[in-house]
């Protein structure tokens, strides 16, 4: 089998620089002892380094025996005495004709020998040294990541870079500091300058970001105090969500909200008490229709505690069940809001009952959830209501560090023309400053501004606060999580590296050619599309009818959305429409001058929307105008053949209805003795007494002729039928 030089060097203990003379000696040329050797040259090479270690034991004639140089051991170092000349004085004090110098200071001769001695001795020192570090970096075993360069491997290894380019150079390799090393060239240089070295594998980028985030988490318990709960208010549409928060923050929000829905997710923080007060509670304002039950889960996970609002005359409904179960899944306390108790003859127990039948008992039945009777119009209950949930913070003992680097969650993001992008954040821990680089995803920026829900500008945002960011460079995903990185070089690496990785997804998520991905659509060829380009003012808006449209359809007919973007209908999405046959919708946005023009001309559709139930409900109904249209068979009458007249060498049958009614535009099916002769046929004749007739009824009689058919018999039965088409739902 194929093998490298130097692969085989080590099976045969050989160095393998040697074992490349040799073969050269042998007039084997091989390049270097990272050349590949085929099966010949393997067993040659072995043959070769088999007859040199034999030789090596014992001479050949004609051959010296390979000897290696005795070891050269330093001589003792002898003391070097200060050099006496013939006829040199006595030195020292008091030496007769010793030269006296003023203040009793006598001259010292130069002691040259001293300090040549001293030099030996200092590069004597030297080469210990260097041999004890040799020799430590030989014993020990080097870990080594790769890839890397060949300056950093020299650094590693205790080798000048020099020494290992030339080693490289005698192997055919040419190389300079900056050439990157794989694992193989690692291996190779380990073995020929004597270390031992283990590979290691190089740390990704998320990994070096996840260790920097570790070091945010390594913080004193003693540091961490009190934050504000988030509370989420969750329950089924038109229930009164958006007016008890209205109550609760003094503003009028509902007045504003299309059809009564919540569109997209707000966060909101009061204050109990009065504005001295500590005690704050942060709500976030999650919609209620089923449509946003994507939504509505991401809301749940954001938060500490739900309430769950029940309107008292309407009960439990579909949705509340769904929030319910959101709220379980997530984990969360329970508070239940029995909302408009202010009108006459409500039963709020009525709702208990319904509630516990949901397996969430009342506490006042032995269970543990609080369930408070409100109303979001008048104010009744409400101060109950806030004080439960502050009690349920304090039972949950909800602590933070304010003084670490902030993370937290991406409530709401979109394009605002003037600003940039905007984005609702949620501090779960630390504190958020201006100046502050964020990353979230493959959105990275600096913060350039801070404004809480009040929109007063701040320069920090505490635990638990709602602010909304500017300064990021792309629109980040909703509900995505976001962290405040110290290493801003780090930190847009990161986001690169998931840009890029997003966009091969994409591309990848694109390709039509595979043989797989062919074979697929050719088994779709009954599917029908409709073909979507949908508009949204914000991305958590976009994630909810994504949600609902893949929904809609059935395995003749889906919704295919073709893209979904933040911001206005341009000239580009109606092009996109156009080429791909598409209808353009958008959702609280509309579409500019030019784009209407172009969509005009290239009779594009635009639908633009202000309650999500009425988009889902338009695209259901254009879906179901794509389903193929059922065909059903309806009888609606039989004749029976009592007797035959020849007419042209042809039978005419004479008979009467029996039910129902003959038309002679209706198909016919033939029976005879129980078995259907013709399926499918028609009247070329229905006559009463002498006249064509379209159509008699039950009870009279009359003659049929049969289109290219006459061979009719007595006892015959004509079952006459229409095929009436009929529109399918989904």
């Amino acid at each position: 089998m194929a093998i490298r030089l130097y692969h085989l060097a080590s099976e045969l203990d050989v160095a393998s620089s040697e074992l490349l003379t040799l073969l050269g000696n042998r007039g084997m040329k091989i390049p270097s002892v990272m050349s590949v050797m085929d099966d010949s040259e393997t067993e040659k090479a072995r043959q070769v380094a088999t007859g040199r270690l034999e030789i090596a034991a014992k001479p050949a004639p004609g051959m010296s025996e390979l000897k290696l140089p005795p070891p050269v051991v330093p001589a003792p170092a002898r003391p070097i005495h200060p050099v006496s000349r013939p006829g040199a004085r006595p030195s020292g004090p008091g030496a007769p004709g010793q030269r006296r110098y003023p203040g009793g200071q006598q001259r010292q001769p130069q002691r040259r020998g001293i300090k040549i001695f001293r030099q030996k001795e200092a590069r004597q020192k030297s080469r210990d040294d260097k041999l004890r570090a040799e020799e430590l970096l030989t014993n020990r075993t080097i870990p080594i990541t790769v890839p890397l360069s060949l300056k950093e491997f020299s650094q590693e290894i205790g080798v000048k870079t020099s020494r290992l380019q030339l080693h490289l150079m005698r192997e055919g390799v040419m190389t300079n500091p900056n050439t990157s090393l794989d694992e193989e060239m690692v291996l190779v240089l380990a073995e020929a300058f004597n270390r031992t070295v283990e590979i290691e594998a190089a740390l990704t980028i998320e990994d070096k970001l996840d260790e920097l985030l570790d070091t945010h988490d390594e913080v004193d318990e003693s540091n961490k105090s009190s934050r504000p709960p988030v509370v989420a208010v969750l329950g089924h549409v038109d229930h009164g969500k958006t007016s008890l928060l209205d109550y609760i923050r003094k503003a009028r929000v509902a007045a504003g909200e299309a059809g009564g829905i919540t569109q997209h997710i707000g966060a909101y923080q009061v204050t109990l008490g009065g504005k001295k007060s500590k005690r704050k509670i942060t709500f976030l304002d999650t919609p209620g229709h089923e449509a946003f039950t994507a939504m509505r889960a991401r809301g749940a996970q954001l938060t500490d505690i739900v309430i769950l609002i029940v309107a008292v005359e309407d009960g439990v409904m579909p949705q509340t069940l769904e929030a319910l179960a959101h709220a379980k899944a997530a984990g969360c306390p329970i508070v239940v809001a029995i909302n408009k108790c202010d009108r006459p003859n409500s039963d709020p127990e009525r709702v208990k009952h319904q509630l516990a039948t949901a397996d969430l008992a009342p506490e006042e039945w032995g269970g543990t959830t609080a369930m408070i009777p409100i109303s979001a119009i008048t104010g009744m209950g409400i101060d109950d209501l806030l004080e439960r949930i502050a009690l349920e913070a304090e039972l949950l003992d909800l602590k933070a560090t304010p003084d670490r680097p902030a993370e937290g969650f991406v409530v709401e993001a979109r394009k605002q023309t003037g600003r940039g992008v905007v984005a609702t954040m949620l501090v779960k821990d630390g504190t958020l400053k201006k100046g502050d680089f964020l990353l979230s995803g493959a959105c990275q920026g600096k913060i350039k501004s801070l404004t809480d829900h009040t929109g007063k500008r701040v320069d920090t945002a505490p635990p638990a606060t709602p602010v909304e960011v500017t300064g990021l460079d792309v629109v980040p995903e909703a509900g995505g999580r976001f962290q405040v990185i110290l290493d801003k070089g780090l930190a847009k690496k990161v986001a690169a590296d998931r840009s890029h990785r997003q966009r091969e997804k994409e591309i990848a998520s694109k390709q039509s050619t595979s043989f797989e991905r062919l074979m697929h659509r050719i088994g779709e060829t009954d599917m029908r599309e409709l073909r979507v380009v949908l508009k949204a003012d914000v991305k958590g808006s976009i994630e909810a009818l994504r949600a609902k449209l893949d929904e809609i359809g059935n395995e003749e007919v889906r919704v295919k959305l073709l893209h979904a973007g933040v911001g206005g209908i341009t000239e580009s999405d109606v092009l996109l429409a156009q080429a791909s046959e598409a209808v353009v919708l958008g959702f609280h946005v509309v579409a500019g001058a030019k784009a209407r023009a172009v969509a005009d001309e290239a009779r594009v559709e635009i639908r633009t929307y202000q309650i999500i139930y009425k988009l889902l409900e338009d695209m259901t109904l254009l879906a179901e105008g794509m389903l193929p249209s059922d065909t059903e068979e309806v009888v609606i009458g039989h004749f029976e053949i009592r007797t035959l007249f020849k007419h042209k060498k042809r039978n005419i049958g004479g008979g009467m209805v029996t039910d129902g009614m003959a038309r002679k535009d209706a198909h016919v099916r033939l029976i005879r003795d129980s078995r259907v002769i013709i399926d499918n046929g028609e009247l070329e004749s229905l006559r009463r007494f002498k006249d064509d007739a379209k159509e008699v009824k039950e009870g009279f009689e009359c003659g049929v002729m049969i289109a290219s058919y006459g061979d009719i018999k007595e006892g015959d039965i004509l079952e006459f039928y229409i095929l009436e088409e009929r529109k399918r739902t989904l």
